[in-house]
């Protein structure tokens, strides 16, 4: 505390600063009445405050949220502007590669069991600067309104959930329905996959606020006609970040205050989970396979954009892969 330092102006006894106990003086602070030197004076409503009572004020008080209990932090989207730096980042990398990371990094169902990183990476990479841009667009569109409503890190797993979403779809399909070489290793790039995801959350978050909720609709209908009519179009990619989108978007957005960072844990966990069981079911047998390096650049299309089928290839049956 302060010690009495010989009289001072008019007579009166002088007190230290609590803080910088050399430095005299003569104001004391209007909550705990701690003496104050002028480094250490904090100018409130009325009179002055010392550092310790104007930060134990600001923990008390409380914090700002959005309508969907994110807190406010204000600036720029600085998730947002990560992911399209990052996608930028990665599509100088293809370029200077010769598509050499294209064939390393994109994904592909028969390896996504054997090299896993596939199944995130290709979300951040795109197969024209055309296919960049409008994601990129769209991203910044989307990803900046979202970011502050959802808070970055709900956000950041509603975006990269999505991107999960998007290749267990194409898995399922290659399972079920495109189980032939062709399919297995057609491959696919793009982060349209997430940006679905970020539609159908943004909806449910409108309709949530009681907001118009018209123009997403017409958007993500328009963006669904395309992928099915579109040629060279991964489909199965858009549809599965669709619906984890708003499946996540679901958990997050409409759980009550108080299970909302439950909720916000347990739905990108539960996309993980499933991530992996579905990637080691739809893995092809154990066996000699084939390097990505084998493969033609040409092969990589748009996301979700895979390489078109081999006319007339042949549906695996339980002989492939070779030399199981």
């Amino acid at each position: 505390m302060s010690e009495p330092a010989g009289p001072g102006p008019a007579g009166e006894s002088v007190s230290h600063c609590y803080r910088h106990p050399g430095t005299e003086a003569y104001v004391r602070c209007q909550r705990c009445g701690r003496p104050v030197c002028p480094r250490c004076q904090v100018r409130a409503a009325v009179g002055v405050q010392c550092p310790d009572c104007v930060h134990q004020a600001a923990r008390r008080m409380p914090v700002a949220r959005s309508a969907l209990g994110a807190p406010v932090s204000g600036g720029y989207p600085v998730i947002t502007i990560a992911v399209i730096g990052l996608c930028v980042a990665m599509y100088i990398g293809q370029q200077a590669s010769g598509d050499q990371w294209s064939l390393d990094l994109m994904f592909l169902p028969r390896l996504a069991w054997y090299e896993p990183w596939r199944i995130v990476t290709a979300a951040f990479m795109h197969a024209s600067i055309i296919h960049l841009l409008l994601n990129m667009y769209a991203l910044w569109v989307v990803g900046s309104f979202m970011e502050q409503q959802l808070g970055r890190a709900r956000f950041l797993s509603v975006y990269l959930g999505s991107a999960l979403g998007g290749h267990v779809m194409i898995l399922i399909y290659f399972r079920l329905f495109d189980y032939t070489q062709a399919g297995a290793y057609t491959g696919t790039v793009g982060a349209s996959g997430a940006i679905f995801g970020l539609f159908a959350a943004t909806l449910l978050s409108a309709r949530k606020l009681r907001a118009n909720v018209s123009g997403i609709a017409m958007v993500i209908g328009l963006n669904l006609i395309i992928s099915f009519t579109v040629p060279n179009i991964s489909w199965q990619g858009h549809l599965g970040g669709l619906v984890t989108g708003g499946l996540m978007a679901l958990a997050i957005v409409y759980a009550p205050p108080a299970r909302r960072r439950l909720w916000a844990v347990l739905a990108p966990t539960a996309v993980v989970v499933l991530t992996v069981l579905v990637m080691y079911l739809t893995a092809p047998p154990s066996g000699p396979r084939a390097s990505a390096g084998s493969l033609h650049p040409g092969s990589v299309r748009a996301l979700e954009a895979p390489a078109g089928p081999v006319s007339g290839t042949p549906r695996l049956g339980p002989d492939w892969p070779p030399g199981r």
